[in-house]
């Protein structure tokens, strides 16, 4: 074994001999310099060791303890110093599989070296020599995952099959963590059934792969199957709890809360991240109370559970508080924010409309914290302006920003045209961009476009938009709620009649319209922009069938007297509806939590808490 590394002589305050403890026993000083391998945690340290190495006996040539030694000398500067790692594995003859994964371990740990991963992998097998085994291709496939390196992954895959590595559980785990980064979630799926052994980390890996693509009943069918055959951790935890936030069930969310309690050892129950995901659960499932109460219990907290507050106080527009809490975690925790933080604080600036606040945010994340503005950044402070009126200002920023807008940003901007008034050549010129950057394929455009023409009397274009919506085989998104009473969600669609209670629920809408027009309602029926005014009675009657109305119906013929009725809706509330469900919230003194698709809204006393902006 040759190396060309020249060693420096140690120091005499190392702890390495200068010579062997025992000149005539080789072996003991072999077994000394492994010891000090062992316990090396500096790369200064371990240089010096290896200089020794090199000095003695224990370098010679083909001796199978230098190799060995060399080995572990290798593993040891793989989590110390990628490059002297490298420089050690290029003067090693024959290195073995143990080196080969050594330094594919490394590179697919580090920042910037996992391309170099598959490439090493790609010279093992060119190579020949050694053969790779159960522990080279999950590194490989963790490089693949995070470079999102789909083709290189499958290739990795087919060689895994091809070496009769099929049945191994730990590179089928990888496999599945791999397809799911990937985007492929059927080829994870595929994985995971076929797989004849399964561990705890093989139920996790699929079970979040099913949260992070929205699956989140699925994700929940799963882990109780995984409950008959494996204790759940802290890893199925934390999937389980943003499955019940996906799905708004606070039921839900509450039982996973009391399962961590009662099931899980203390580790679990006071980890920092099952905290942060208990708060980020409670402000999606709309207990923003109960999420506030186990924030500030928490013994410790850290930059994602401060995020997951923010957002929370953001989400419910509660926008003061948001921001009382950034300045808290900068000034009593000395916390630095991150991009995630100021997605949270721009979010809250937008939903009250605080229009100076928001761009003062935005300069202070770039000039004070150094962070590159990202989309979601743009997107908030874009929908701020649009919504106050600035549709111009807006306008320039998206001009400006280097990221190219996506559909998203310019129905904010639409929509704000749609509520502002904007002149129609605008919103036209507007509505041909989200054609023009993809948006053709949602219903979004050619409704409010549609609104846009309705308030101007237009209705020839709107007849218009109604033909190019069939045509294109575009079907406009129907409006879905769902409603949670004594821990069963109920779903309703926008005219519903399958519901087992529709006659109640019918009758009691009835009611409700009653005691709406002696209170001085009158629709607006604006927000029924496909239908033109000639056919006033139908507009009205489109509204009345709106599936939250249906859900809020259902859910006052059905609650427990006292507590609130908590409605999750797919789509943006229209104004009738809120205006509606303010009136409700005090006719009927009841408290009404709606989350659309932007956020919540608490209705009370015929107030809500959005302020009417929203």
């Amino acid at each position: 074994m040759a190396f060309a590394i020249s060693p420096q002589p140690p120091p005499s305050s190392l702890a390495v001999p200068t010579k062997p403890d025992r000149a005539d026993d080789p072996h003991h000083h072999h077994l000394r310099l492994l010891q000090l391998v062992n316990d090396c945690s500096d790369i200064s340290h371990l240089k010096q060791i290896h200089a020794r190495a090199l000095r003695t006996a224990a370098a010679t040539a083909h001796d199978p303890q230098a190799h060995f030694l060399h080995s572990r000398i290798l593993h040891a500067s793989s989590s110390l110093s990628i490059d002297y790692a490298r420089r050690v594995f290029r003067q090693v003859e024959n290195p073995n599989a143990f080196m080969w994964n050594a330094l594919i371990r490394a590179c697919a740990q580090s920042g910037d070296s996992k391309e170099e991963a598959v490439s090493l992998l790609r010279g093992m097998l060119e190579d020949g020599s050694v053969s790779p085994d159960q522990y080279t291709f999950p590194f490989a496939l963790k490089a693949c995952a995070y470079l999102f390196a789909l083709s290189e992954g499958k290739q990795v895959h087919a060689q895994v099959l091809k070496r009769g590595l099929g049945p191994d559980v730990y590179v089928n785990n990888s496999l599945v963590h791999f397809y799911a980064s990937c985007g492929v979630l059927e080829d994870a799926k595929k994985v995971f059934e076929k797989m004849p052994e399964r561990t705890v980390v093989s139920w996790n890996a699929v079970i979040d792969a099913l949260v992070r693509f929205g699956e989140f009943s699925a994700a929940m069918g799963l882990f109780h199957e995984m409950q008959k055959l494996f204790e759940p951790d802290g890893y199925t935890m934390q999937s389980i709890l943003s499955a019940c936030a996906g799905l708004g069930s606070l039921s839900l969310g509450m039982w996973a809360h009391a399962y961590i309690l009662r099931k899980c050892d203390k580790d679990v129950v006071d980890d920092i991240l099952i905290k942060s995901s208990l708060v980020d659960m409670y402000c999606r499932c709309g207990s923003l109370g109960m999420a506030e109460q186990i924030f500030r219990r928490m013994e410790k907290h850290n930059v994602n559970s401060w995020n997951s507050m923010i957002l929370g106080f953001a989400m419910h527009g509660q926008a003061e508080t948001a921001l009382d809490y950034f300045a808290q975690m900068i000034m009593e925790e000395g916390l630095v924010p991150n991009s995630v933080t100021f997605v949270g604080v721009l979010s809250a600036c937008n939903h009250k409309g605080m229009v100076d606040e928001g761009r003062s945010y935005f300069d202070k994340m770039i000039n004070e914290y150094s962070i590159e503005p990202q989309l979601e950044h743009y997107g908030c402070l874009v929908d701020l302006l649009a919504r106050a009126g600035l549709i111009d200002e807006a306008l320039d920023l998206v001009s400006n920003m280097p990221f190219k807008p996506d559909p998203v940003i310019w129905r904010s901007i639409l929509d704000a045209c749609c509520k502002t008034n904007a002149r129609v050549e605008l919103s036209e010129k507007v509505a041909k961009q989200i054609l023009a950057s993809g948006g053709d394929s949602c219903s979004g455009v050619y409704v409010l476009l549609s609104k846009v023409y309705a308030s101007a009397s237009r209705w020839d274009d709107v007849a218009l938009i109604r033909k190019l919506m069939t045509d294109r085989g575009v079907t406009k998104e129907p409006g879905c709620s769902l409603v949670e009473i004594s821990g069963v969600s109920h779903e309703f669609f926008a005219g519903d009649i399958t519901h087992p209670q529709t006659e109640d629920i019918y009758q009691a809408l009835k009611e409700i319209e009653e005691k709406l027009e002696s209170a001085g309602y009158v629709p607006d029926v604006s927000q029924a922009s496909l239908i033109d005014d000639e056919h006033s009675q139908e507009k009205e009657q489109s509204l009345r069938l709106h599936s939250e109305r249906l859900a809020i119906a259902f859910g006052l013929l059905n609650r427990k007297q006292g507590t609130p009725i908590r409605v999750f809706k797919n789509l943006r509330v229209c104004n009738d509806c809120h205006k509606v469900t303010k009136l409700i919230s005090k006719i009927y003194n009841v408290e009404i939590i709606v989350r659309d698709r932007t956020r919540f809204h608490h209705f009370k006393d015929g107030c809500c808490s959005c302020m009417d902006y929203w």
